[in-house]
């Protein structure tokens, strides 16, 4: 065996940040009252991380670009059959990298409808006022609905995966995420993810950035 450095600190921090903010999201939002101010500012922390991901997914780390787990259908197959090429086992695997764009893409929708919902009560998004009132009906009832949910279920799913590769595969997939390295078969030839001084300094440099880009959005919204 060998031990490579699979996941890049901006990676493995991003990663705890945002289950962290999630599960926020989830306990304000269920609780409600003065807790949904809370809730506006956890929504707000998403999306510049959120922000931070995509850009993060062409200049990170090697196991963390979307060109390097953007699997064609093939590999998929091949993975749920067991044949799948070693080092499609080493980052995202076909199926874990299914499940990554798919929390990506729902928890956009589910931050972009709450910057345009508005609960008729006390709270709503910044951005209700460029959109019309028909959007403004959609988009909460999404977001407070069908979104809240598809959140809640893939979250489930996700630990569920975790469980089932800790159980019964006996893979651990937790400790990388916190530690960075990952032990890999000695004949396996994969890339080791850069993990410098720099690369962190660039991502801290980014993550300021989309946050103060989330922030303009805010004082846009609250400028009129």
């Amino acid at each position: 065996m060998q031990t490579i450095r699979v996941w890049d600190l901006p990676t493995r921090l991003f990663h705890w940040l945002l289950a962290t903010a999630v599960v926020g999201l989830v306990l304000t939002a269920n609780i409600g009252g003065n807790w949904m101010n809370w809730h506006l500012r956890l929504g707000y922390a998403v999306l510049a991380l959120l922000l931070f991901r995509v850009v993060w997914g062409f200049v990170g780390g090697h196991w963390s670009r979307f060109g390097n787990f953007l699997y064609p259908p093939s590999a998929l197959v091949a993975y749920v059959r067991g044949t799948a090429k070693p080092e499609h086992r080493v980052g995202h695997t076909p199926l874990g990298a299914l499940s990554v764009f798919a929390l990506l893409l729902v928890l956009m929708a589910q931050v972009g409808t709450g910057l345009i919902s508005d609960d008729e009560i006390a709270f709503f998004g910044p951005l209700v006022r460029f959109v019309s009132a028909d959007t403004v009906s959609a988009a909460t009832s999404y977001h407070k609905n069908i979104g809240k949910f598809i959140v809640i279920a893939l979250v489930v799913l996700h630990v569920a995966a975790i469980l089932f590769y800790k159980w019964f595969k006996k893979e651990g997939l937790v400790r990388p995420m916190v530690l960075g390295d990952k032990q890999v078969d000695a004949g396996v030839v994969v890339p080791r993810a850069r993990d410098s001084s720099a690369s962190r300094w660039l991502a801290l440099a980014l993550l300021a950035v989309c946050g103060g880009a989330v922030a303009w959005l805010v004082r846009l919204g609250h400028a009129f």
